[in-house]
């Protein structure tokens, strides 16, 4: 089935050569499917076709050999007419066109990109589609050329014609089927110093010095196979010297049909003698045919360019990197302050070079170590480190370009190639113009890109203020703040708490987005020194988690190699899963608040990644709000130790063992137990027999309350053990209260002593001042007050007050609490004496601590919402004779 719409092969034209050749489904296919194309073409003489048909091959080869995932098989067949390619692939129901679609998909989608170009660059192209296989093909027509002109050039002054010497010798080596030598002219034996009966019969593999990379490029072999080919390579002398030279080799057959390829060579500074001129501009001969000014640069971009960045920058590389005929791309942007570039779109560069590394503009003092001039690098080896991005990569000729949007340095476009002397000002000149055409719609995209990040970012500190802000528990405020870094900001993030200034860094809090890494990367950070206190703002690099992990996945390895059954082997795939998780870029955030460093933020990212700037700086606006809540919750937390602490100073220490009587007590502060409450009980051995105890509130809370509360509880315990009676210890109580003044705090107090007796029973003498009534409930169900109300404290300097005496029998309780319990509250209901009396009436029979439960859980029934008053319950029983 063919594309509706589009011309349909023909094989009415005569095939004259054909080459094929089948490509694996793996990245470095596209190149070596480049390579196959380029020089088959050149073999065949047609030189002026190769940029499209090298385009457009590498293209249609990406989507069999990445998207598809299949292999690929490319046919490239010559004809009268012009040169017919076809790639097929093993994938044909990827996306059949539909009857009334009538053009290729558009120039975004990854899978119709190929079909664009198809129908951009071609002059005839067409799909054809069988049950197993999907064929996409292509016919680019030849230039007409007058009668006996192959190629001509313009007529050039002397001092620009190529340089040769006196005399230009020319080898002419011919090889046999098998590879062998078997013709070896004077000017070859002048040339390497062999004669001909010393080489006739050997492999010329022996002799040539091949710069080939297994799975890159083409090998000698496939060189003398292919109908022609033209490049450079070695020859080893006699001397051992090895002789830079140019070949061209043509492949012919005898008059026996037996096939051989005779080779030209001359020395590599006389090429210009056997090579084949170059195009004078891309695409100008296929321009002239389609009616079209069509620059291949422009037709790769398509109109109108993606909104999406990162998508517009990998076609740039893409589009750039077969331009050039170049084994890697490389697009990087500019900071806004234009000292660093930042690597945003690669390809055919190892991870390592992947997103976000960051180079330095300036590399060195000529014109050729700053990015925002054109630079050609003939050979990488001569200049060390003239671009870092491109160091242990294996590329040894770059050409560089920049991008200005008016006059401002904006990016860097690059091409790389794994072969020396690659590039000449001739590509710089092509890619400059391809960079200024691309330089408005990146920087454009870029603009968008950014503003869409700051308004998330922005959504992004907002949301995490709101969370920070919601909590004042430290624990949690640690375990926020890496929850909101991973996985938006990176990959594992460690928080380091310092306590104050004379103490060490000390790890508080790990994550990683795989929990199963989480335990190792803790034990990786603590086996090392912590990062140093920096109070300097902004994000700084921390090589250490990434050094210590190399070598303990070394040290592993090692091990391992002592044998698989060695007790450590377990241990290896942990040691390289946290090697890989923390391999990447990892920096330190200082984390400071009211002027000091209270501990650092550490995000990570895995083996070769690297942190974009616009992610550093708002990890550094994340820190600041982050250290100011860890800052408060510290401050909370002390703040709620203190008033606990006095919390519990304010309440006896343990209550005594009275013979004779059951004793219970349960005490609930309200709120979050920030603020010391008013309410409090104590119960004590007055002398021999005798016991006191109190139950009382304080008006208000907090310091003051809480003074008052304290001078209560030992005043109450002084003067009663000085002998003083109930009333006298209140009134000398009141008159204590009085003398603070301004901090006085009026108190609600029932005080009582309570005498065991001999038959079982128990005598109290209680005095209820401006309390809550004390409740007695008798064996037979009945319930009472047990005193009569009398004024509270703090109020007036002469009271009168007066001790009540109560006999409880062997079954009674005294029940005694505090507002919080007769005041809890529901709407406008409220529980008040009567209902704690119902509920009281329920507990006939039960121990104190069972009556102190029930009234605890009918308080907190009562209504929904959580108390928010102190409450205090306080039960005395006298058991029967047979409980006792």
């Amino acid at each position: 089935m063919a594309e509706p719409g589009v011309e349909t092969r023909t094989r009415s034209s005569v095939i004259t050569a054909r080459a094929a050749a089948s490509f694996e489904p793996v990245g470095r296919s596209v190149a070596t499917a480049r390579a196959f194309v380029r020089d088959t073409l050149q073999g065949w003489g047609h030189g002026e076709i190769v940029d499209d048909a090298v385009v457009l091959t590498s293209e249609l080869v990406t989507n069999a050999v990445i998207h598809a995932g299949t292999a690929a098989d490319v046919l490239c067949l010559r004809g009268d007419d012009g040169v017919r390619i076809e790639v097929a692939d093993r994938y044909p129901e990827r996306e059949i066109p539909l009857q009334q679609t009538r053009t290729p998909a558009g120039p975004d989608r990854e899978n119709g990109r190929g079909l664009l170009l198809c129908a951009a660059l071609a002059t005839r192209w067409g799909v054809d589609y069988s049950p197993t296989r999907k064929h996409v093909w292509f016919h680019l027509a030849l230039p007409e050329r007058p009668v006996g002109t192959r190629s001509a050039g313009p007529v050039l002054p002397d001092p620009l014609l190529p340089v040769a010497d006196s005399r230009v010798r020319v080898a002419v080596v011919q090889i046999d089927g098998t590879g062998a030598i078997t013709s070896w002219n004077e000017d070859a034996e002048e040339l390497f110093g062999y004669g001909s009966e010393q080489v006739t019969g050997k492999p010329l593999g022996d002799l040539a010095a091949w710069p080939h990379t297994p799975g890159i490029g083409t090998g000698l072999a496939e060189a003398l196979r292919l109908s022609r080919w033209e490049g450079s390579y070695g020859i080893r002398c006699a001397d051992g010297r090895v002789i830079p030279v140019y070949a061209s080799h043509l492949r012919v057959r005898d008059s026996e049909g037996e096939p051989s390829t005779v080779c030209l060579l001359v020395r590599e500074h006389e090429r210009a003698v056997l090579q084949t001129p170059q195009r004078p501009t891309a695409t100008e001969t296929g321009a002239e045919n389609r009616g079209t000014a069509a620059d291949p640069f422009e037709v790769f971009i398509g109109s109108p360019a993606p909104d999406d960045l990162d998508g517009l920058l990998q076609r740039t590389v893409e589009r750039a990197r077969d331009m050039l005929d170049g084994d890697a791309a490389f697009l990087l942007l500019a900071t806004d302050d234009e000292t660093e570039l930042e690597v945003r779109a690669t390809t055919g560069l190892p991870s390592a070079r992947q997103r976000f590394a960051r180079v330095p503009v300036e590399t060195g003092a000529s014109r050729y170590g700053s990015a925002r001039m054109p630079a050609v690098h003939e050979d990488l080896a001569a200049v060390p480190g003239a671009v870092p991005l491109l160091e242990g990569t294996g590329m040894r000729s770059v050409v560089t370009v920049p991008l200005k949007v008016e006059g401002r340095l904006t990016g860097s476009l690059g091409v790389a190639a794994e072969t020396a002397n690659r590039y000449s000002n001739e590509e710089a000149l092509r890619l400059q113009f391809a960079a200024d055409r691309i330089a408005l719609a990146v920087e454009s995209a870029r603009l968008g890109e950014l503003e869409r990040l700051r308004r998330g970012s922005l959504s992004f500190l907002v949301e995490a203020s709101d969370l920070l802000a919601g909590t004042l528990d430290r624990d949690q405020t640690l375990a926020l703040m890496a929850q909101m870094t991973v996985p938006t900001l990176a990959t594992w993030c460690a928080v380091y708490t310092i306590a104050d200034q004379a103490s060490d860094p000390y790890l508080s809090y790990v994550l990683h987005e795989d929990e199963d890494l989480i335990d190792g990367l803790k034990e990786l950070l603590v086996s090392i020194s912590p990062p140093d206190p920096v109070p300097t703002p902004g994000a700084r690099v921390w090589t250490a988690p990434g050094e210590a992990a190399h070598r303990a996945a070394l040290s592993a390895s090692m091990r391992e190699l002592g044998g698989p059954g060695s007790p450590v082997s377990s241990g290896i795939n942990t040691a390289l899963a946290t090697a890989t998780a923390v391999g990447g870029e990892t920096v330190v955030l200082p984390l400071v608040a009211r002027n000091r460093v209270i501990g650092m933020l550490t995000l990570g990212k895995p083996t070769d990644d690297h942190f974009r700037q616009e992610i550093l700086e708002l990890a550094e606006d994340l820190s600041r709000r982050a250290a100011l809540a860890l800052d408060n919750a510290r401050l909370y937390s002390e703040r709620m130790a203190i008033s606990r602490s006095l919390q519990r100073s304010l309440l006896p220490p343990g209550l005594p063992d009275i013979p004779g009587v059951e004793v219970d007590v349960i005490y609930r502060a309200a709120g979050e137990g920030n603020e010391v409450g008013g309410d409090f009980y104590d119960l004590f051995p007055i002398r021999d027999g005798s016991y006191g105890f109190a139950i009382g509130d304080v008006c208000g809370t907090g310091p003051e309350a809480a003074a008052v509360t304290g001078l209560a509880r030992h005043a109450l315990r002084l003067l009663a053990r000085e002998g003083f009676g109930g009333p006298a210890v209140l009134e000398r109580l009141n008159a204590a209260i009085l003398d603070e003044g301004a901090r006085s705090r009026f108190l609600t107090l029932l005080y009582g002593e309570l005498r065991p007796q001999e038959d079982g029973s128990a005598v109290l003498k209680v005095v209820c001042a401006g309390h809550p009534l004390p409740l007695r409930l008798s064996q037979d169900g009945t319930v009472r007050p047990a005193a009569d109300p009398q004024p509270l404290l703090g109020v007036m300097d002469d009271l009168e007050l007066y001790e009540q005496t109560v006999t409880l029998d062997p079954g009674d309780v005294l029940l005694c609490v505090t507002d919080g319990v007769t005041e809890r509250r529901e709407g406008t209901r409220m529980l008040g004496d009567d209902g704690l009396t119902e509920v009281l009436r329920t507990c006939t029979g039960l121990t104190a601590g069972a009556i102190t439960s029930r009234v605890l859980r009918a308080v907190e029934r009562f209504a929904q919402e959580p108390a928010s008053d102190d409450m205090a319950i306080l039960a005395l029983r006298i058991p029967e004779p047979h409980q006792q």
